[in-house]
């Protein structure tokens, strides 16, 4: 391993953030929440508590600090509503295998996307190690800087929880 794994260890959440909107993962970095009754935010919750009901370890959460969906002898299952985020939802899978692998569990992943009834198998690749350790250095710097990245217009703002707050005009 070259990086300081204890000094940059974060939530799974923060990774799916980094590769959705660099400032929705500032902003809820540093406190402010708009998660909230927001509906996608609920849809997601509902479809967890529904998902995989004879699944034993459902929702494992390790070291206070990531929440596992789902995790069995073989593999480490997220459970996702829609692959429209594909990229953020591969991450942060493939963070959690990282993660496993330091404390000594290695597992292949799986992304179940319940509405779409689609499987997708990840591997934790020594390439995709190599970005994972070089996303948690960039999320260290970027949880660093005194002012929240510029808004960056992205075709989901529209239904983002923080969506009012990006695009609020003062008068």
């Amino acid at each position: 391993m070259s990086i300081d794994f204890q000094s940059l260890k974060v939530s799974g959440i923060k990774i799916n953030y980094y590769f959705i909107c660099k400032r929705k993962l500032w902003l809820f970095s540093k406190g402010i929440t708009m998660e909230n009754g927001n509906d996608r935010v609920l849809e997601g919750s509902v479809v967890h508590e529904e998902s995989y009901r004879r699944e034993n370890t459902k929702e494992l959460l390790i070291d206070n600090l990531i929440r596992v969906d789902i995790i069995n002898k073989d593999f480490v299952k997220e459970v996702k509503i829609s692959s429209k985020m594909k990229e953020a939802d591969k991450m942060q899978l493939l963070y959690y295998l990282y993660y496993l692998k330091q404390l000594g569990i290695d597992r292949e992943g799986t992304i179940n996307y319940v509405k779409e009834k689609k499987i997708e198998n990840i591997s934790l690749t020594h390439d995709s190690e190599l970005l994972i350790e070089d996303t948690l250095k960039n999320i260290k710097k970027l949880l660093e800087e005194k002012y929240p990245p510029k808004v960056e217009k992205f075709p989901y703002c529209k239904k983002c929880s923080y969506f009012e707050y990006c695009y609020i005009r003062e008068e």
